[in-house]
């Protein structure tokens, strides 16, 4: 039985310049966070006693005698990617739901690389996983997705993630200190707007507009500059990155008219009302999360104003997707012990 944790992310700054469409001719650079919410695979090798090769467990139950019968896309992709002939069984549970801007399909795609390298008893760098969850996505599913996701959730942590041109990404933790980061932690209040959406047709509509919101797309970028500026000096008013995220808002909700709509714009005049400096709706918009940066002291007014919205507490990860559980023998009884191992990389 193998067990991964992989954590979903907050995306502050640059994103729309993580499409290939877009970094492949112009480069790209994101700012983004890892959370303490995750996506939980339970992976293990099924025993030869059922009548189905594979049963995959989500918010249905798959039952497949051959990769080619898992419905899955996800699934589906990474075992033909991994080569998988072994009968499995795979779980998941996350802590959010899913369709909800916070990146949890891409934490699923490396969750499951992951989960499924731990019980051949294999590990890959952070770098590898990140790259194989992106080409899954990207060329095997064919999705409309971009490559910040699959980064954050393999990586963990607060990041200045680039894409360059030739589809190479770097990644570059902040060094920022400790105060700071407490100060960043302590001003964000997450809440869920109620719906989910599908982010893939929002994103298209999105990408069918980069021509023509080509100067949106590099501000953005430059945001990113400006933000990791603000994290790292000290002597910088911390409300600034707040503003910055308010500008970038404003931008986000011009690349397409599914970005927002009535109900997500007022929960967002709802909150500056209520003295919120910016925020966002997470991942492509139509739905799912709102991030809000206020100071402390304004918390409880914008709970208040916006009690009917389920409010979820955050924390950043620094973790990664790890294997939190480790014990390949579990099924054939020749593993006795209970191990943890690292996480990737």
């Amino acid at each position: 039985m193998i067990i991964c944790q992989t954590p979903f992310r907050v995306s502050f700054f640059g994103g729309g310049s993580d499409y290939p469409v877009w970094f492949k001719e112009h480069g790209g650079c994101v700012l983004s966070t890892a959370i303490n919410k995750y996506g939980y695979i339970f992976c293990r090798h099924l025993p030869p006693f059922f009548d189905y090769k594979h049963r995959i467990v989500y918010s249905k139950i798959e039952l497949a005698n051959s990769t080619k019968d898992i419905v899955h896309p996800a699934v589906k992709a990474v075992f033909s990617h991994l080569d998988v002939e072994e009968g499995l069984e795979v779980h998941y549970d996350g802590d959010i739901p899913s369709q909800s801007g916070i990146g949890s399909s891409s934490s699923f795609t490396v969750g499951l690389v992951n989960a499924i390298y731990a019980l051949r008893g294999e590990m890959t760098s952070k770098k590898d996983l990140a790259a194989q969850a992106i080409h899954i996505e990207q060329n095997l599913i064919g999705e409309t997705v971009g490559s910040q996701d699959q980064v954050a959730a393999a990586y963990g942590g607060i990041n200045r993630i680039n894409f360059l041109p030739n589809g190479v990404f770097e990644v570059r933790p902040l060094i920022i200190p400790a105060l700071r980061t407490q100060q960043l932690q302590n001003r964000m209040l997450l809440f869920f707007t109620g719906f989910s959406r599908v982010a893939e047709t929002i994103a298209k509509s999105k990408i069918e507009n980069f021509e023509k919101k080509k100067n949106h797309i590099f501000r953005m970028m430059k945001m990113v500059d400006e933000a990791q500026a603000i994290l790292q000096n000290s002597s910088e008013n911390i409300d600034s990155f707040g503003e910055l995220l308010h500008e970038a808002w404003q931008l986000k909700r011009e690349l397409s008219e599914k970005v927002s709509n009535s109900h997500i714009d007022k929960i967002y005049e709802t909150g500056l009302y209520h003295g919120a400096v910016g925020g966002k709706i997470l991942g492509a918009g139509g739905g799912g999360f709102i991030l809000f940066f206020a100071p402390p002291e304004k918390h409880s007014a914008i709970r208040m104003a916006l009690k009917s919205l389920v409010e979820v507490p955050i924390e950043f990860d620094y973790g990664g997707s790890q294997v939190i559980l480790y014990n390949p023998g579990m099924t054939s009884g020749t593993g006795t012990g209970i191990h943890k191992i690292g996480k990737a990389g």
